[in-house]
């Protein structure tokens, strides 16, 4: 049984990649999984592999959960379509796009074909993994750089993310409670000290200072 060896690349993170050996009688779906059994992303979405050229060019479509359109359009499904009769060329390329709500584009290249497969390894397997994968986190994708800064303890970004203009009533109600009063005593306390320094001033406005000459004398 040969096996093949596909390497996955994420179109917008040229340091991120995957290398997934799968044999060559498993199906697309397989190679989906696979490939999210990698990045550790919910595999349960609609997605497409399309036979591509060099130039990642979209051909024919081999679909996961696809809407009734493609269906009535009668397109391939993955769970049915086996690797190897998609496979012309030693360096076969498919541009893949993990779930079409949020699309996130791949390429897959196969890099290597193998004549036998391991005995007692079960297939299809991770053979290499560089990089971390960016995170997804609610509707947007969040770069693996922007990620540790998330995760650090002196700046917040998730929560800037999520900030939305409504949280202002959270904001009035957490005034309520009293529990930015430190804030409001301190603002207080600034238009105290202003209005006395005012008073000081008044104070000395019947000053002359021929009445300091006087007394000098």
């Amino acid at each position: 049984m040969a096996i093949y060896r596909f390497r996955v690349s994420f179109e917008d993170y040229d340091d991120i990649e995957r290398d997934i050996d799968i044999k060559s009688n498993q199906t697309f779906e397989d190679l989906h999984r696979a490939i999210h059994q990698s990045t550790g992303y919910n595999s349960e979405v609609s997605s497409s592999f399309y036979v591509s050229n060099d130039q990642w060019i979209k051909n024919e479509e081999i679909a996961f959960l696809p809407n009734q359109r493609k269906i009535n359009n009668g397109v391939a499904l993955m769970e049915n379509s086996k690797l190897s009769s998609f496979i012309d060329d030693p360096h076969q390329k498919f541009y893949y796009t993990y779930n079409f709500d949020r699309p996130y584009d791949f390429h897959v290249e196969l890099i290597k074909i193998l004549l036998t497969d391991e005995p007692g390894k079960t297939y299809p397997s991770v053979a290499r993994s560089i990089g971390e994968v960016p995170k997804i986190v609610g509707s947007g994708i969040i770069p693996p750089a922007a990620a540790a800064v998330a995760s650090s303890d002196d700046f917040d970004f998730l929560n800037e993310i999520d900030f939305q203009p409504e949280d202002t009533d959270d904001l009035e109600r957490m005034n309520d409670m009293g529990i930015n009063s430190d804030i409001e005593l301190v603002e207080e306390e600034e238009e105290e000290k202003d209005e006395f320094m005012d008073d000081e001033f008044s104070d000395n406005e019947g000053y002359d200072s021929d009445d300091l000459q006087k007394d000098d004398y």
